[in-house]
């Protein structure tokens, strides 16, 4: 967390949390702060977006001193936008508060630089959960295999084989190297390193979830 992140945290009056955020990241806060949380785990609870935003706004209207606290960055793949738009909407001041996105963190805690000089000197952010709503892919799959640079895929342990797949069918190398990380930066992280054309059956392996 952010010097400025745990500032606010000792201040709160209320803090909505999700699952991932750092150890002890609740430790600073008030004694009397009601904390409430809001996480998603695939396959398990899973508190609606809607929701979310409803506690926020009701408990700002009411004078409270409100931090969403996320992990990581909050306007990468975390749905802060959208949760920023309806504070705006309901006339209620926001104060965003970046972090370290995990698709830079997770590589740099394992050892892997996601640019290097002579390597790589690019990198792009892709998620790998759409929103299953959507009527089509916003993935452009060839561009993604002609990236000249490192790709970083969030939320995509589950799919992995199509990433995968997808990637190689595009033109990229099934030989190139590729990892899959599971709890960056946590207690217990694990990271597993192979091929692209050889990841998923590898992190399959390992049960890497």
């Amino acid at each position: 967390m952010t010097v400025r992140a745990v500032e606010l945290v000792s201040r709160a009056d209320v803090i909505l949390f999700d699952k991932l955020i750092p150890p002890g990241a609740l430790d600073g806060a008030r004694p009397d702060a009601e904390l409430i949380d809001v996480g998603k785990i695939g396959g398990g609870k899973q508190v609606p977006q809607e929701v979310t935003e409803q506690l926020i706004v009701d408990h700002a209207l009411a004078g409270r001193d409100v931090v969403r606290l996320k992990g990581g960055d909050p306007f990468v793949f975390g749905r802060g936008g959208e949760e920023v738009q309806r504070c705006v909407a309901e006339g209620i001041p926001v104060e965003v508060v970046p972090g370290v996105t995990s698709g830079i963190a997770a590589p740099a805690y394992a050892g892997i630089p996601v640019t290097q000089r002579l390597v790589s000197s690019a990198v792009a952010f892709v998620t790998g959960h759409e929103n299953p709503d959507k009527p089509e892919t916003q993935i452009d799959w060839p561009a993604l295999s002609a990236f000249p640079g490192t790709l970083v895929f969030y939320m995509g342990v589950k799919s992995l084989p199509r990433i995968a797949e997808k990637l190689v069918e595009g033109g990229r190398p099934a030989e190139q190297p590729a990892a899959v990380i599971e709890r960056g930066t946590l207690p217990g992280q694990r990271q597993v390193i192979a091929t692209l054309g050889t990841i998923a059956e590898a992190a399959a392996a390992q049960e890497i979830k």
